[in-house]
Order: structure tokens, then C-alpha cells, then sequence
């Protein structure tokens, strides 16, 4: 990976990112999260307040170990089956739904604490419902694939080992317009009216859905 600019949106400047801070329950777990895209930084950074800070660094990635989750090397299930382990999700859907992440993490799950830096798909709130749904066998693996990959989400890179936070120089921090906490709420909203459109579209698909690789992988054992 090379020198690249990111930016990381928040609600107060962070100058100095510590190592071994953040939700556990994020996308990859505890890490740092940034964007190339400083616009969905912006967005971000208001998500919950009218001024944020989008903060820029400098970040070198040269001589780490990084997985691209959005690469053709791995397919759509190594990127849900990571994120499911890290996610919040509440233990009656875990028990209903048991099978199939029992599935995803057997097969495509990948121990990030072997990388440095993870690059994926963003799976923010209002769009974890499409991943959700498809665990619930209720979106096929092609809409999934998409949503993801022809979407606007756009993607994210995590910083997660001690070295990565090491190769990081902070720039600048600079206050956000609150016109990006109504561009975030014009994002979530259309998220929901896709998830509608689409849910309605699948329930007469006869695109693969995870209770078939299921069944499939179970006949082949």
C-alpha cells in the first residue's frame, strides 16, 4: 500500500488516533476508521451534531500487511462473514439464524489480527440491514454483491495494529457544514426506500440465497 491522504470524520478533532481504542462491535472490530472520500468523511462528522470535524492525515502504508476485502482475490462472503463476528447482533438472531453465520464463519471468515490494515466495504447503520437480511435468507448473494460493489458507500480503511497507528501524521482538522448532517439523513433515508424496493423484489427471486450454499455445502460434507 503507498502513501495515501485519508480523512476521518468526527465530532471533535483527533490529532493523535490511540491504538487499541473504539467500538468493538464495529465493522472490523476496534481499529481507526478513515475514508480517501473526505465527502463521506463530511458526512460522518455530522451524523450526530451540526459541526463536526473532518480530520486529515497523511498515512503510509508501505511495508504493512493489509487486506483488501474489495479485491477479486475474496468474494462478498469473506466480507459478510467478518462482518457478522464483529457486529452487534442480538442473541434471538443469532440462535434463529445460527446455521448460516454458523456457515459464513466456518468457510469465509479471516483473522484480521494477522493484518495490519483491512480495506472494505462500509457497512454503517442505515445500510446493515441489507447484509442482515441476507443472514435471514431473505437477499440473494447477487443483490448483495450490488449493493456493495456498484453502490455509493464507497470504501473504508481501518487502521488496527500498533504499527499502522505508528505510520499515521496528522494534517489538519477542519470544521464541517452542517449541510452534511442533512446529507447523511438524505443517505439513510435512501438506503431505506432501496431496502424496500429490493425486499420486495426478492421475494420471488430465484437468485442464490445463503440457505442454498447451506444446503449445498452440507450435501458435499
Amino acid at each position: 500500500m503507498d502513501r495515501v491522504v485519508i480523512y476521518h470524520g468526527s465530532d471533535h478533532i483527533v490529532k493523535e488516533p490511540e491504538y487499541g481504542f473504539g467500538g468493538v462491535h464495529n465493522d472490523y472490530g476496534p481499529g481507526f476508521y478513515c475514508t480517501q472520500d473526505i465527502e463521506i468523511a463530511k458526512e460522518w462528522a455530522n451524523k450526530s451534531t451540526e459541526f463536526g470535524y473532518v480530520n486529515k492525515y497523511q498515512f503510509d502504508g508501505r511495508g504493512l500487511k493489509v487486506l483488501d476485502l474489495t479485491s477479486d482475490k475474496y468474494s462478498v462472503l469473506n466480507w459478510i462473514a467478518i462482518l457478522m463476528h464483529y457486529r452487534d447482533i442480538s442473541l434471538a438472531n443469532r440462535e434463529l439464524y445460527k446455521r448460516a453465520l454458523a456457515f459464513l464463519e466456518d468457510n469465509y471468515f479471516i483473522d484480521i489480527s494477522e493484518f495490519d490494515v483491512i480495506i472494505g466495504y462500509r457497512a454503517d447503520d442505515s445500510y446493515f440491514k441489507f447484509p442482515l437480511s441476507f443472514i435471514k435468507n431473505e437477499l440473494s448473494i447477487e443483490k448483495l454483491e450490488e449493493i456493495y460493489k456498484l453502490g455509493d458507500l464507497g470504501k473504508q480503511i481501518v487502521l488496527i495494529s500498533e504499527k499502522a497507528f505508528s505510520k499515521l501524521t496528522f494534517l489538519k482538522a477542519e470544521i464541517v457544514n452542517p449541510i452534511y448532517k442533512e446529507r447523511y439523513q438524505t443517505r439513510k433515508n435512501e438506503a431505506d426506500i432501496k431496502f424496500e424496493r429490493i425486499r420486495i423484489e426478492e421475494i420471488n427471486s430465484l437468485s442464490s440465497k445463503i440457505m442454498d450454499l447451506v444446503k449445498d455445502y452440507d450435501k458435499r460434507k
